[in-house]
């Protein structure tokens, strides 16, 4: 019997819903229609069957949709009542004493009681509706809360982290110069011993490397740290490069740097000190990893709207897993480097993101000759554009 119930309400959920509350309209009123005539087959006389179809009027307003149905059932139940429930039996008339005051208020109680039954009805639903409402824009409310108090600690944590990587950095620096000096003051003395030549060498080689990515890495809290802004001025490009230029030679005595100045002075909005140490990050690259120290080539040059400086070598170029890195910006992996291209990844990623701060572009490319390029581009000041 169950089953039978069940299966009878999901064939009629499964109707339109015209023909669904049709379907009970109708039932309703035929339900009330055979109530009435058994009320009538007991007592022989008239009797409650108004009262009867009110009920059955109150039903179909609670279950069918909106006023259409209940309305019709009211003025259907009104006709019936009159009709078959009323003397003279199987004639319509309004023309004995009190019936169209009873068809009347019949009909009028019936209307008042289905408005009323439909009104409560929509309002259960919107206030159904305002508490889901309500509930889905708590759960909201309460995955941003979420969201907000991990993006407070993960800006505390970079925070921290950038404090602790400075306060490193710069108690670094120091012994680290101090070791570069002392190794190179000791190499001066004439008479030393090759294996101490060597020994020294590999120190301040060493040193100066490690100077290099601590420089590196207090460029990177600079422009990445809290409220970080780079704070441009007016600068010659050409000076700037020349200061890069002369620290790499002081570094790197080896190495020859040929220079290709443009005929016009570059005035470039940046900060000074990061322009300068990309510009020596990539005359290092060049010197440690190209394999030909004595073919490096900085050049630069006004391109439209943009100084550009360009270092080229003649040496091996670059692998596709360094060329990878410039394009995303990210550091070569451990697996990838390997100790031939030691800092060349963390550099580079420097290069990049202080470039980008600055609102330029940063390229690498290998040349068809052999050897690498690396281009980046600085905006030019508005008056030097127009």
């Amino acid at each position: 019997m169950g089953n039978l119930r069940a299966r009878g309400r999901s064939v009629l959920r499964a109707l339109p819903r015209i023909l669904r509350d049709g379907a009970v309209t109708v039932a309703l009123l035929a339900a009330a229609s055979l109530g009435s005539w058994l009320l009538l087959q007991h007592t022989g006389v008239e009797n409650n069957s108004a009262l009867v179809y009110v009920l059955a009027v109150v039903l179909i307003s609670i279950f069918t949709t909106g006023y259409t149905y209940a309305v019709a059932a009211s003025l259907v139940a009104g006709f019936f009542l009159n009709y078959y429930f009323m003397y003279p039996f199987a004639t319509f008339t309004l023309d004995l004493a009190g019936y169209p005051v009873a068809m009347l208020s019949m009909v009028a109680v019936s209307l008042v009681v289905c408005t009323l039954t439909t009104r409560l009805k929509i309002q259960a639903a919107e206030a159904v509706e305002r508490e889901r409402n309500a509930k889905a824009l708590f759960e909201l409310n309460e995955r941003l809360d979420r969201e907000k108090t991990a993006i407070q600690l993960e800006k505390e944590r970079e925070t921290i982290r950038g404090n602790i990587l400075r306060a490193v950095s710069h108690d670094l620096r120091t012994p680290l110069t101090a070791i570069s000096g002392a190794a190179a003051v000791l190499l001066e003395e004439e008479g030393r011993p090759e294996r101490d030549v060597s020994l020294l060498s590999d120190i301040k080689s060493d040193a100066d490397a490690l100077i290099t990515m601590v420089e590196n890495l207090l460029s990177v809290t600079r422009i990445q740290g809290e409220g970080a802004q780079i704070k441009k001025q007016s600068e010659v490009l050409e000076e700037v490069a020349g200061d890069a230029v002369q620290k790499i030679r002081r570094r790197f005595p080896e190495a020859r740097v040929a220079l290709a100045l443009p005929e016009d002075v570059l005035l470039v909005p940046m900060d000074p000190l990061l322009i300068r140490q990309v510009i020596f990050n990539l005359l290092e690259n060049a010197v440690r990893h190209s394999g030909a120290p004595e073919g490096i080539t900085l050049g630069l040059f006004r391109r439209e709207n943009w100084a550009v400086t360009e270092v080229t070598d003649r040496g091996r170029g670059l692998s596709p897993e360094a060329l990878e890195a410039v394009r995303t910006g990210r550091p070569l992996s451990a697996a990838t480097s390997g100790d031939a291209s030691r800092g060349m990844g963390i550099g580079l990623s420097v290069c990049r993101s202080i470039i980008t701060a600055h609102g330029g572009f940063f390229e690498a490319e290998n040349l068809p000759q052999g050897g690498a390029l690396f281009r980046f581009g600085l905006p030019l000041e508005e008056e030097e554009t127009a």
